[in-house]
């Protein structure tokens, strides 16, 4: 059965017999008909033993493009409702409204659980529209990170023993360096301030395109860390993004920070810049905070 690209019609969509990336093999669907399709979510996204929610997200993301008419991303929210695992999954799509400029619609995963019953997992609502039309106008108080040099900052890989929990497949697929001032929790001083900056890239050098945005948000050490938290996991409860621009080739800057942990929540703002130094996507998620 053929596979959906965001990138084809829906009457176009057939399976390439290679996928130039990691991330379009692991993000790939196939289409069972209209509205529906397969998907098999990789364990090669994990975080400790969680799949990493801004890849589930780009492959929601993935979904809604192929089902709505037009082809980039403006607003996605994921709402996680129950841990995805590794294996087969059928996403449903569903179109709201269609515009002119814009288009919005849900996407919902679901995989047979233990007892073999259908679980929802995730859903999604977004809205899409067409990048390449919008004004280059621009007007903004905010500026992009002063970060190192990439070769000066630290591989999120490199991290010692003991200072990322568990088994982090997930690194495997990022070329991601941390600014030296924001990895002290990895040495066991952290600063307190929920902070983490760094570049950010596919380790198989697939340049950015703003379904990739959509991992991006969630793809470094959460701010947690930084704040003194014993390392585990940090689920997301809620992730949203918006695009907005088509990033520039090459790596991105990412800053991250949380102000407020309250509850045993907290939420991650980040803002992600290309290499022509344009806020090219923002998001905010709401997590729970590790459980000592």
């Amino acid at each position: 059965m053929p596979a959906a690209s965001a990138a084809a019609g829906p009457g176009e969509r057939e399976r390439e017999s290679e996928f130039e990336s990691e991330f379009d093999r692991d993000t790939a669907l196939t289409l069972k008909e209209p509205g529906v399709y397969h998907a098999e979510v990789s364990g090669g996204w994990s975080i400790v033993s969680a799949v990493n929610g801004g890849y589930l997200t780009a492959m929601l993301g993935r979904a809604l493009a192929g089902t709505l008419p037009h082809p980039h991303p403006f607003t996605v929210t994921a709402h996680f409702l129950t841990a995805t695992r590794p294996g087969p999954a059928v996403i449903r799509t569903s179109v709201a409204r269609t515009g002119t400029t814009l288009s919005t619609g849900s996407a919902s995963l679901h995989q047979t659980d233990e007892h073999g019953r259908e679980t929802e997992r995730i859903r999604l609502l977004g809205t899409y529209g067409d990048l390449t039309r919008l004004s280059d106008s621009v007007r903004t108080s905010a500026k992009p990170p002063v970060l190192p040099p990439p070769e000066q900052c630290v591989p999120v890989a490199d991290a010692p023993d003991g200072a990322l929990p568990g088994d982090l497949t997930m690194l495997d697929r990022l070329a991601a360096r941390l600014d030296p001032d924001t990895v002290g929790w990895a040495l066991g001083r952290p600063s307190g301030r929920g902070e983490v900056r760094g570049w950010f890239a596919l380790a198989d050098g697939r340049e950015l395109d703003p379904l990739a945005l959509l991992l991006v948000g969630d793809a470094l050490p959460p701010t947690a860390f930084d704040l003194g938290l014993a390392g585990g996991w940090v689920p997301t409860i809620e992730y949203t993004t918006h695009v907005r621009a088509l990033p520039a080739p090459g790596p991105v800057r990412v800053a991250i920070s949380t102000r407020n942990l309250a509850g045993g929540f907290l939420e991650e703002d980040a803002e992600i810049w290309d290499s022509a130094d344009r806020l090219v996507a923002q998001s905010r998620q709401l997590a729970r905070a590790p459980r000592g």
